[in-house]
């Protein structure tokens, strides 16, 4: 059973979903001592993560990992960790050890073997934020693409349908597993792929499990 909350608009959507993972990153430090957490890409996930920098938050018990990454050079401007700089590790205490960039500059498949093996070290997430495109698509798993039945933690992806078409992506039984799922999902383009997802059809954001969506006025139709 999904869980979605309908919110105004995409700053609404950003805020609550902020204060969600605040919240649970509380908890799993108080229960565990350290909280793993999963980063998107996309401009929606980048406000949310800009208002969650601004929580006084243990950043030094935070660790945090990217859901997928685009290949192209360490500092391009397209990268999911140069936009996660930008708007939360800059902004905080955040300890260089507790960042763990994708080096996707070494190509989707030696950056996948890489990635597998600190996500094998770990266990598993306890949060991971993500997004949907148009297509149903979350992280760098596509509808049709090879990627999303590998059963690796971490899997290269291939001829990808938006550029670049290499990229690097958490599995889904990674996200499978993670303790918490929060997708966030804003405006009127992402209509029928929500509508998809709410009639079950095994879209790959729709194939992560349980989640808690947060979702704005203009994505769920609602006027």
């Amino acid at each position: 059973m999904q869980a979605y909350t309908v919110l105004a608009d995409p700053e609404a959507v950003a805020q609550a979903a902020a204060d969600l993972v605040e919240e649970r990153i509380r908890a799993r430090i108080e229960a565990a001592g350290v909280c793993h957490v999963g980063l998107p890409g996309g401009t929606t996930p980048a406000r949310c993560l800009e208002l969650l920098s601004r929580k006084p938050l243990p950043w030094q018990a935070v660790h945090w990992y990217l859901g997928d990454e685009r290949c192209y050079p360490a500092g391009h401007a397209d990268r999911n960790d140069t936009m996660i700089q930008q708007r939360l590790w800059s902004r905080i205490a955040a300890p260089e050890p507790n960042r763990h960039p994708i080096p996707a500059e070494l190509g989707a498949d030696r950056a996948a073997e890489i990635y597998s093996g600190l996500i094998e070290r770990i266990g598993v997430l306890d949060i991971a934020v993500l997004g949907m495109g148009e297509d149903g698509h979350t992280a760098s798993l596509f509808p049709g693409n090879a990627a999303t039945e590998s059963p690796l933690p971490v899997v290269p992806v291939h001829d990808a349908p938006k550029p670049p078409s290499d990229r690097v992506s958490l599995g889904l039984g990674t996200l499978q597993a993670a303790r918490q799922r929060i997708v966030l999902v804003t405006g009127s383009n992402k209509h029928e792929a929500l509508l998809q997802v709410q009639q079950g059809i095994p879209l790959p954001v729709s194939r992560i499990g349980q989640s808690h969506w947060f979702v704005d006025r203009a994505a769920a139709d609602v006027k």
